[in-house]
């Protein structure tokens, strides 16, 4: 008799603890963030002028709407590798038979949107932005299944979260290979030695943060000096740190770190940036969804995502051993798969990335608008299913 895996099994303690704080976090970020964007959007429909002369007010080497991308988000980045390390090694991924199934979701999730947007886009400038679509918020997504979502199976959340962190990745490598146009290779050395050191202070079991702080900053701006966006030295510096506590070890150094960052990030960092990012002028009305552009980004979201996220998950059961866990069902996994389609952070650093002047504000009002229709629809499809998990 062949034994068919369910892919997404309960959640023991140490993970549903792991899970519960930071959904938490998440929501209290996620809606800061989201203030932030709405009063980005305000500020800039009633003083472009003044919110442009913020955002290209000049702090030191860069200007406020650098730090923002390229710093503030090199904290957001950090706290992902952490997430990623900590999935592949103590987490729903350290086991590849389980981690398959949302693994090749999140793939799919991600191919989809691309290729909604080069089909509507084909023949036109835009094919750039082709990687706008692909990403999920990982603030969001949470923060929106932890408020309408309480009586949802736990393993549904986890399934969410090694989504959006394998997202992440993806996307990441993305931006590395494809949105980098000039290395510099005497600042990538730099940048490498600056790695190397961390990753020996992490050998040594060195807890110092007199060492690691200069050595993380010489690693960013070495990065940002090499031509690599510089949120790629947040992602590298999180996937080095040690995730695994030695024995007689309370907690790990990436446990320590994500306690003490991660709230920094989701209540500052990616709210820093939502406000230098999301502040678009709201011209044009109805006629820019018509534009290939504006179109090809929302569709990509909010079609592209769900259909790919539960595609990917239809084809590796069905060709697989993997079944659906008992008390899970399809329409769980498709509110999910519609509450990935909230792009927002990423989106728009791919947005700055990809294009300039009038096509990177028509991209970021498509994130924006592609990312709100998303969140209520995957609202209102989780709290269908949540009431009817509650009544069950």
């Amino acid at each position: 008799m062949t034994i068919r895996r369910r892919f997404l099994a309960e959640a023991d303690g140490e993970e549903t603890s792991f899970l519960g704080a930071l959904l938490r976090s998440e929501t209290v970020g996620g809606s800061i963030a989201l203030v932030a964007a709405l009063v980005a959007i305000v500020w800039a429909n009633l003083d472009f002028a003044s919110y442009s002369g913020f955002r290209g007010w000049q702090l030191g080497p860069l200007d406020v709407e650098e730090w923002a991308s390229d710093g503030a988000l090199t904290v957001f980045f950090f706290v992902a590798g952490l997430e990623l390390k900590r999935e592949l090694l103590v987490g729903s991924l350290r086991r590849p038979a389980d981690a398959a199934v949302p693994v090749f979701a999140a793939c799919c999730g991600v191919a989809l949107p691309a290729l909604i947007f080069v089909v509507v886009n084909r023949g036109t400038d835009n094919l750039g932005g082709w990687a706008v679509p692909a990403a999920t918020d990982i603030a969001f997504a949470l923060a929106i299944l932890s408020v309408v979502g309480s009586a949802l199976p736990t393993q549904l959340r986890a399934f969410l979260l090694t989504l959006a962190v394998v997202d992440d990745l993806i996307v990441i490598v993305v931006i590395a290979v494809f949105y980098t146009s000039t290395i510099h290779l005497p600042a990538l050395l730099v940048c490498a030695a600056a790695f190397a050191a961390y990753a020996v202070l992490q050998r040594l079991r060195v807890r110092s943060s007199v060492l690691y702080l200069p050595i993380a900053v010489l690693a960013w701006a070495a990065m940002h000096e090499s031509g690599v966006h510089a949120t790629i030295a947040g992602v590298v510096l999180g996937l080095l740190t040690r995730v695994v506590p030695d024995e007689g070890e309370a907690r790990s150094p990436a446990e320590r770190l994500e306690h003490r960052i991660a709230p920094l990030s989701s209540a500052v960092a990616v709210p820093f940036f939502a406000l230098l990012s999301a502040g678009v002028q709201l011209t044009g009305g109805t006629a820019l969804l018509g534009e290939p552009l504006v179109l090809g980004v929302v569709l990509g979201l909010v079609l592209g995502k769900p259909v790919g996220v539960l595609g990917g998950t239809w084809l590796i059961t069905r060709f697989t051993r993997a079944e659906l866990n008992e008390g899970l069902g399809w329409r769980d996994l498709a509110g999910v798969g519609v509450v990935a389609g909230v792009g927002f952070t990423v989106s728009l650093l791919v947005s700055d990335l990809a294009f300039t002047g009038s096509d990177r504000e028509q991209a970021k009002t498509a994130v924006l608008l592609a990312s709100l229709i998303a969140g209520l629809a995957g609202a209102l499809v989780l709290g269908r299913r949540n009431r009817r998990h509650r009544g069950a």
